[in-house]
């Protein structure tokens, strides 16, 4: 029921924050205040609106370039049916998934959300997914916490760096310190000084990415492994590009409890304007720490296939203090158009994608090499290189961009040492001709001094 306040509520409220009426407490400071009147386009009609906003969109001029943009965020073909699939009515329900009785379609799709998951994860259990890689991070890490009641985490400084700084602010929040692993020279984690970090059971984790922000294969090796379980501490495998499980080695063969990732590059838009779509996925001993939601599949009293939540160990189904994270939805609609996804393209669909991006970041990284640039890194990759063009990289994407090339990301906003690196990706999206087109560009506009 809605109760509204009485005048006699209101002059209470206002005394106490010491004004004498709404319109006061709602006054724009002279100093601040708009002196002149607005200059706002009148009414249009729907088709004048329609002409305005066409306008407006032909300003952007960098949706026509050759894109060579990654870093988290990666252009793949989403066949059309998706559009239509996901908009049908069986999903689209004015009723989430805690009435289970109206919401059979939703279920479904996050049943077999979670079950695509385990597949190309290797793990026995997924969640109905969570914001985005990021925050999949964070929470997988408060797996980790509960998991042995450590309050230290080891995470290997190229995991994307946005991904470390939603760790961190989660973090902050419980008084959890986190350590980096260092680099190596290769592109990959340095597992160096792992044995003598561990040594002291004050971790909690351990998370490496694969591919990492520099897109180079980077895995545990098996001697670190070792080491970790030796420390019972919970070994998190991240994956910012999911297309890379097409085509890689699962992260449960090589060792991780638990992985997390972002599953944007299945069937979602580049400019979906929100959150993508974060997974989760574990082997059992976590199931009772996973975040957010598990659906399940049954039968009802017919005998009829029933989808069901099982597990909500959320705030808003138990008691707050035994909640494991008080994330309080999923991105279901962004799972639901990966679970499409990847249900139209198939296993060998997948698989042929994925070798696609294979296919096209060799052709980059052979012709950009031919340009007389350089590859950083000598460690194999998946879709994305970094490419060292011998002076400040911001200055030669700022030529390439006037040359009409979104020629990749500057790894020294986040890498200072690394302040004369690209990070090029290549999909299956991208051409030859685009491919060749940046090499010519590359040609005039970056300088390598010898020795570099």
């Amino acid at each position: 029921m809605y109760t509204p306040h009485t005048e006699r509520d209101i002059a209470e409220m206002l005394a106490a924050v010491g004004v004498s009426s709404l319109d006061e407490l709602l006054k724009v400071p002279d100093a601040v205040a708009l002196k002149a009147q607005l200059d706002i386009v009148p009414a249009l009609a729907e088709s004048d609106i329609a002409r305005r906003f066409t306008h407006m969109a032909q300003k952007n001029t960098a949706v026509s370039m050759p894109s060579f943009l990654g870093a988290g965020a990666y252009r793949h073909y989403a066949p059309p049916a998706i559009a239509s699939l996901v908009m049908r009515g069986e999903f689209l329900t004015a009723y989430t998934p805690y009435q289970a009785e109206v919401s059979q379609g939703y279920l479904q799709a996050i049943y077999e959300w979670q079950t695509y998951i385990c597949l190309l994860t290797g793990m026995e259990i997924a969640n109905a997914s969570v914001y985005d890689g990021a925050t999949a991070l964070a929470e997988g890490v408060i797996m980790a916490l509960n998991a042995n009641g450590r309050k230290r985490v080891l995470v290997s400084r190229a995991i994307h760096p946005n991904y470390r700084a939603v760790l961190k602010t989660y973090c902050d929040g419980l008084d959890v310190e986190i350590d980096e692993l260092a680099l190596r020279a290769d592109g990959t984690t340095d597992f160096a000084t792992l044995r003598e970090a561990l040594a002291s059971k004050a971790y909690a984790a351990v998370a490496v990415q694969s591919p990492n922000v520099f897109g180079c294969v980077d895995v545990l090796p098996a001697d670190a492994l070792a080491t970790i379980r030796e420390s019972e501490t919970v070994p998190i495998a991240v994956v910012a590009e999911a297309m890379s499980l097409g085509a890689l080695a699962t992260p449960a063969s090589w060792g991780a409890q638990i992985v997390v990732g972002e599953a944007q590059s299945f069937g979602n838009p580049l400019a979906y304007g929100g959150p993508y779509v974060g997974f989760i996925a574990a082997t059992p001993e976590h199931m009772r720490r996973i975040p957010g939601r598990l659906a399940g599949k049954t039968v009802d009293t017919h005998g009829k296939t029933a989808y069901v939540l099982t597990l909500q160990a959320r705030e808003q189904h138990i008691r707050r203090e035994r909640a494991t994270s008080n994330i309080c939805t999923n991105q279901a609609h962004c799972a639901l158009v990966a679970t499409v996804y990847l249900a139209l393209l198939g296993k060998t669909g997948l698989r042929d994608v994925a070798a696609h991006n294979l296919a096209r970041s060799r052709e980059l990284a052979t012709a950009v090499s031919s340009a007389g640039c350089k590859l950083q890194f000598d460690a194999p990759f998946f879709n994305e290189i970094v490419l060292n063009v011998g002076r400040p990289a911001n200055d030669v994407l700022a030529a390439l961009q006037a040359r009409g090339i979104l020629g990749g990301v500057d790894l020294g906003r986040w890498y200072p040492e690394f302040a004369h690196c690209i990070l090029m990706c290549a999909t299956e999206l991208t051409t030859t001709s685009e491919i060749n087109a940046l090499a010519s560009a590359l040609k005039e506009v970056a300088h390598v001094p010898a020795g570099v």
